[in-house]
C-alpha cells in the first residue's frame, strides 16, 4: 500500500502548471502582461525543472528517497500560495519554487517505481503517467469554472492543497525511508558517465522534444482556439480532452515497449500523432477537437515512452537516477524555450502559422530520434 501511494505523488506533478494555460488571458489582463511575457511565465517552471534536476540526486543522500519526495510536496504547497497571493513578484518567484519542487518528483519518483516494480517497469510507468495526465487534465478542465466563481488566484492556489494532502498520506512512506536495494555485484564495475554516453543524449533529446510540444499545447492551445472564435469554456474543455486522451495513450503504449532490447516501435508510434495534431491545427483549425484527441493520445504515449527509456537504459539505480536527472535537466531546459518561443513568434508575426510550422518540424525530428533512441546498441555490462 505504501509503495502504491507513490502514484498519488504523480497527481501533484502537473496541475499547478496545466491550470495556467486556460487562465493566461485573465492573468495577462490582471497583471498587464503580453503574449511574450505570458510565454515566459509558462516556460518558467520548465527552466526550474532544468536547473534543479541535475541537483536532485544529492537529496536522497541527505534525506532518503521518500523524505525528499515528502519535503518537495510541502514546498510545492508553499509555492502555490506564494504564486497566487504575494503580488507580481510572488507570481514569478512562486512559479520558480513550484517548478523546482516538481523537479524533485520528476526525477525521484521514476527511480522509486523502478525499485518497487522492477519486473513491470513499462506498465508501472504507464500507471504513473496516467495519474500525471489525469491530474493535469482535471486542472485544465476546472481552472476556468473555479476562476469564474472566484478568481484566477484561487484557481491556481487550490493545487497546493492537493500537494499537502498527498504529503500527509505519504507520511508512513517518508518515515520508513526504505533504502534502494543493493545493486548486482557487476554494478560495481566502473561505468562511463551518462553525460558521455551517446545513448543518454538521444534519450535526453527525445524527452526534451516531447516535453516541448506538450508544454506548447498546454500553454497556448486555449489561446490558439480563442483566436479562431472558440470560447474560454470550450477551450478549457478541449484542453481537458487533450490530457484525458493522453491518459489513454499512456496506458496503451507499453505493449510496444516490452522488448528489452528495442523500444523503437513504441517511441516512433507515440511521436507520429503529435505531428498529425500540429499539422491539423495549422491546416484545419476548425477541426480542433480531432487534433486535440490525436495530439493527446500521442503526448501521453510519448511521455510513457520517454520515462520508460530512462528506466530501461539505466543499468543500475545510480545510473538511472543520473540519467533521469540529465534527461529532465537538458530536456526541460529545451522544453522551456517552447512556450516562450511560441509566444514571441506569435507576437512578432501576429498569427500562429509560423509557430505551428516550427513545432511541427521539431515533432518530426522527435520521430527520427525515437527511432534511434529506441534501439539499445550498448553491450550489457
Amino acid at each position: 500500500m505504501i509503495a502504491a501511494s507513490v502514484f498519488l505523488v504523480a497527481l501533484c506533478l502537473r496541475p499547478a502548471i496545466t491550470a495556467v494555460g486556460p487562465l493566461l488571458p485573465q492573468i495577462g489582463l490582471d497583471e498587464g502582461l503580453g503574449e511574450g511575457a505570458l510565454g515566459v511565465l509558462g516556460a518558467l517552471p520548465l527552466v526550474a525543472f532544468g536547473l534543479a534536476s541535475p541537483l536532485v540526486h544529492r537529496l536522497p543522500k541527505w534525506l532518503g528517497m521518500e523524505r525528499a519526495v515528502f519535503v518537495s510536496l510541502l514546498v510545492l504547497a508553499a509555492g502555490s500560495v506564494l504564486r497566487s497571493y504575494t503580488g507580481s513578484v510572488g507570481l514569478w518567484l512562486g512559479t520558480l519554487v513550484i517548478g523546482a519542487s516538481i523537479a524533485v518528483g520528476n526525477v525521484l519518483v521514476p527511480v522509486l517505481i523502478k525499485r518497487d516494480y522492477a519486473g513491470h517497469v513499462s506498465r508501472a510507468m504507464s500507471i504513473y503517467t496516467a495519474f500525471i495526465t489525469g491530474g493535469a487534465a482535471l486542472a485544465s478542465a476546472i481552472a476556468v469554472p473555479v476562476a469564474a466563481g472566484s478568481n484566477w488566484r484561487l484557481a491556481l492556489a487550490i493545487w497546493g492543497g492537493l500537494a499537502l494532502v498527498v504529503a500527509l498520506i505519504r507520511i508512513p512512506a517518508h518515515s520508513s525511508s526504505a533504502p534502494l536495494p543493493a545493486e548486482p555485484a557487476d554494478d560495481n564495475t566502473p561505468l562511463v558517465s551518462v553525460w558521455r554516453q551517446p545513448m543518454a543524449w538521444l534519450v535526453t533529446a527525445y524527452m526534451g522534444l516531447q516535453s516541448t510540444s506538450f508544454y506548447v499545447f498546454v500553454t497556448w492551445l486555449p489561446t490558439i482556439e480563442l483566436s479562431h472564435g472558440f470560447s474560454e469554456q470550450a477551450a478549457g474543455i478541449h484542453l481537458f480532452l487533450f490530457q484525458g486522451f493522453g491518459l489513454v495513450g499512456g496506458l496503451a503504449i507499453p505493449w510496444l515497449m516490452r522488448n528489452p532490447r528495442s523500444q523503437r516501435a513504441g517511441a516512433v508510434t507515440a511521436s507520429i500523432p503529435i505531428v498529425v495534431a500540429l499539422l491539423g491545427l495549422l491546416l484545419a483549425p476548425k477541426l480542433v477537437i480531432a487534433w486535440t484527441i490525436i495530439g493527446g493520445l500521442g503526448q501521453g504515449a510519448a511521455l510513457v515512452a520517454a520515462l520508460s527509456l530512462i528506466s530501461i537504459r539505466g543499468r543500475s539505480h545510480h545510473e538511472t537516477t543520473q540519467l533521469s536527472g540529465m534527461a529532465q535537466s537538458i530536456g526541460y531546459l529545451l522544453a522551456a524555450t517552447g512556450p516562450a518561443l511560441a509566444g514571441y513568434l506569435t507576437e512578432l508575426t501576429t498569427t500562429w502559422t509560423t509557430t505551428l510550422i516550427v513545432f511541427t518540424t521539431l515533432a518530426t525530428l522527435q520521430i527520427l530520434i525515437g527511432a534511434t533512441a529506441g534501439q539499445d546498441t550498448r553491450p550489457t555490462p
